[in-house]
């Protein structure tokens, strides 16, 4: 028989318990008889009837003894989280037994039969201690106790639990190893996935770590271990690979911009008079993949490299002048007929046509020399003459067409000499 008995005493037949007494027999009615022989009186008769009287209470006596020292010796089957052994014990019940053995029950183990159950010879005990697993499930871990011997006889008691049931390995061991502190099958190969094979380990008996070391898996320091059920019906072990590093990344500040209001300017006028720059801050954030996939993005810090230089516009505040008015229409016989390039209200003439011709149409039309600017390709010498400020091109539509009329009704069509019958069109 497996296993040595943990109590064993010799039961002795009882006619050997009995020899004594009857050898005690044989003296008292060898002393009786020679007492009768001896006196006619009653009183040796009376001495042979007590010493028979107690010869057979010491006889009934110690028979029963020897025969209920017989029957509490029994042997029973002791299993203790799949440890089988025979042992032999006088104790009465499975609490006695216990307690005679010195094995501790806590309220989260199971014992079968019950405690209080009364033992015979051939009986079983059977002990499971509880133990504390991480179960993930559906992504959100938990502390649970189980009785299993195995973890896939644990997945098989949790599978209701949720769709994605896994035992998570700890990592706390020394030098990062990891452990369950259940076996993952109780005999057997196991399945390994990582990264992105599966391989098989043949003796799954000595634990997860030697598992591990028996494929040559190494792990990381963030690197995660759980075990989840396999479709062939055993289990598998899962190693995620987990990086975690600190991503610097240089990022821009934005600038502001504010108006000032500028006399030397003509209302509708703006200029930049302080550019802009844009400021700089670098942000650190911290980046987790589970086997190559971003699954996490924490901000750890933020420094402010430079600062923004906000930037200044100036918008002009002074009232523009008031066009010249128009002069009399010279007699026929002096002006209009003398000079052909001046006919008709400059407002009544096709200044789109001119704009196309000079610029095609762009207020901000410079020519190839840089001499010319604007709708009207006007000279900055020119410009200025009629009372503009800055380079035409700067100013708006509206008023290099007025300032436009303004040369023409000094100086005719002509300052025009290529164009300037579009205005006429």
């Amino acid at each position: 028989m497996p296993g040595q008995p943990d109590d064993w005493i010799r039961v002795h037949p009882i006619t050997s318990a009995l020899s004594a007494p009857f050898r005690s027999l044989h003296n008292v009615f060898s002393r009786s008889n020679s007492s009768v022989k001896s006196h006619d009186s009653g009183a040796p008769k009376s001495r042979i009837g007590l010493g028979i009287t107690a010869l057979v209470a010491t006889f009934a006596i110690v028979a029963g003894s020897t025969v209920a020292y017989g029957a509490a010796n029994k042997t029973i089957t002791l299993d203790v989280d799949g440890h089988v052994t025979r042992v032999t014990t006088y104790a009465g019940s499975v609490d006695g037994f216990l307690t005679k053995k010195g094995i501790e029950v806590g309220s989260r183990d199971t014992v079968a039969p019950d405690t209080a159950s009364a033992l015979s010879d051939g009986s079983e005990i059977v002990i499971r201690h509880a133990k504390r697993v991480t179960v993930q499930v559906d992504g959100v871990k938990t502390d649970v106790w189980t009785t299993a011997l195995s973890a896939d006889e644990a997945l098989t008691t949790l599978a209701s639990r949720g769709a994605d049931v896994r035992l998570v390995a700890s990592r706390s061991a020394v030098g990062g190893r990891a452990a369950l502190p259940i076996e993952l099958t109780l005999d057997g190969p196991v399945d390994v996935a990582v990264d992105g094979k599966t391989l098989t380990a043949p003796d799954a008996s000595r634990g997860l770590d030697a598992v591990l070391k028996q494929l040559g898996i190494t792990l990381g320091a963030f690197d995660r271990v759980s075990v989840q059920g396999s479709a062939g019906g055993t289990v598998m072990v899962v190693v995620n690979r987990v990086v975690v590093t600190d991503v610097p990344e240089a990022q821009p500040i934005a600038f502001s911009s504010v108006e000032q209001p500028d006399a030397t300017r003509y209302v509708g006028q703006k200029a930049v008079t302080t550019a802009g720059v844009a400021g700089q801050h670098t942000i650190v954030n911290r980046i987790t993949t589970v086997d190559g996939v971003e699954t996490k993005r924490e901000l750890i810090s933020d420094t402010v490299g430079s600062r923004p230089v906000g930037e200044i516009v100036s918008v002009g505040t002074k009232p523009r002048p008031v066009a010249a008015p128009k002069a009399a229409a010279p007699a026929a016989s002096t002006g209009a007929a003398a000079n052909p390039n001046v006919g008709g209200s400059a407002d009544s003439l096709n200044w789109a046509a001119l704009a196309a011709c000079e610029s095609g149409g762009r207020p901000t039309a410079v020519s190839a020399s840089g001499a010319y600017h604007g709708l009207y390709q006007f000279s900055v010498g020119t410009w200025a003459a009629m009372g503009g400020s800055g380079l035409p091109s700067q100013a708006s539509a509206d008023e290099q067409t007025m300032r436009a009329k303004m040369l023409y009704n000094r100086s005719g069509a002509g300052q025009w000499p290529h164009c300037g019958p579009r205005l006429f069109s």
